[in-house]
């Protein structure tokens, strides 16, 4: 396995100024990461995406390490008010971006509120086939294509499960995010087992879980689907059964990167370097 750092992690110090996205490369070949996750690059492209990727590249070359994944959101339902093919398109464009930057795979999401479907099992067959157009698309360019769980909606295992299957393509696999399946209220464990087979990347990524009857802990936490409050940690500091569910994914036979994901209060880069320490112990 490799070690990656998705610039999320670095977030607060983006938002503040401190650091670029470039900025977050060199940073992440100074820490010891094998590679970086690069987050919705489109957000800080300037109206020149491809030119934009051009020069996440062309740092990555400089500070000697890879570029290992391309997370962007989608939503086929509601974008555009509701025209998936302009949605599709507009991903399509990401993929392009994604092979600009040497990335090998792209993480896309599908949906973030049901609206007009009213049911999962409704939007299913379009989202379903907004993926395989996608992951064919993205096949010709050499790059492998995935959904995570993410944004309570499609998030529950099963039904990452079920859009795995519906998609049926070599090409399409699953991002599995470790912490991820708390917001829905899933035992990561029991979550992880599932969709482990599927996995063509992975978030290492730590909760603060609080009882949902209690009161409110106060900043930083948000509630999940089902009411329970939850904060980001270092990784190792908070609930979510990181290295058990690490085991899973090397069972079953997992051996691509695994990329902290750091989204707690604590400081930035001592949040980063702790959750990296005791993501190699782990």
């Amino acid at each position: 396995m490799k070690y990656a750092v998705s610039s999320y992690s670095f977030s607060n110090l983006i938002k503040s100024g401190e650091m670029t996205q470039l900025d977050c490369i060199k940073k992440a070949k100074e820490m010891g990461f094998d590679a970086i996750e690069m987050v919705e690059i489109a957000n800080f492209a300037q109206d020149d995406l491809m030119g934009y990727a051009k020069e996440l590249a062309k740092e990555a070359q400089k500070q000697k390490i890879e570029i290992s994944n391309l997370a962007v959101g989608a939503d086929f339902i509601n974008a555009f008010n509701g025209d998936t093919a302009k949605e599709i398109e507009r991903v399509k464009t990401m993929v392009d971006a994604a092979e600009v930057m040497g990335s090998p795979c792209i993480r896309h999401d599908v949906i973030y509120s049901l609206e007009k479907c009213s049911s999962f099992d409704r939007a299913l067959p379009i989202i379903a086939d907004a993926c395989l157009e996608i992951t064919q698309y993205a096949q010709e360019k050499g790059i492998k294509t995935s959904i995570e769980n993410h944004g309570f909606i499609c998030q529950d295992s099963n039904r990452i499960e079920r859009l795995f299957n519906s998609v049926n393509h070599l090409n399409f696999g699953v991002l599995v995010d470790i912490g991820n399946f708390t917001c829905v209220d899933e035992n990561p464990v029991t979550a992880v087992s599932r969709v482990a087979p599927y996995a063509v990347y992975v978030h290492a990524k730590d909760f603060l879980i609080r009882n949902g009857e209690g009161k409110n802990p106060g900043r930083g936490f948000f509630k999940s689907r089902g009411g329970k409050y939850l904060r980001g940690t270092i990784l190792g500091h908070g609930d979510v059964p990181v290295k058990q569910c690490l085991d899973i994914l090397k069972n079953a036979g997992y051996d691509g990167y695994i990329t902290l994901e750091y989204e707690g209060l604590e400081p930035t880069l001592l949040g980063i370097e702790i959750g990296f320490e005791n993501l190699k112990n782990y």
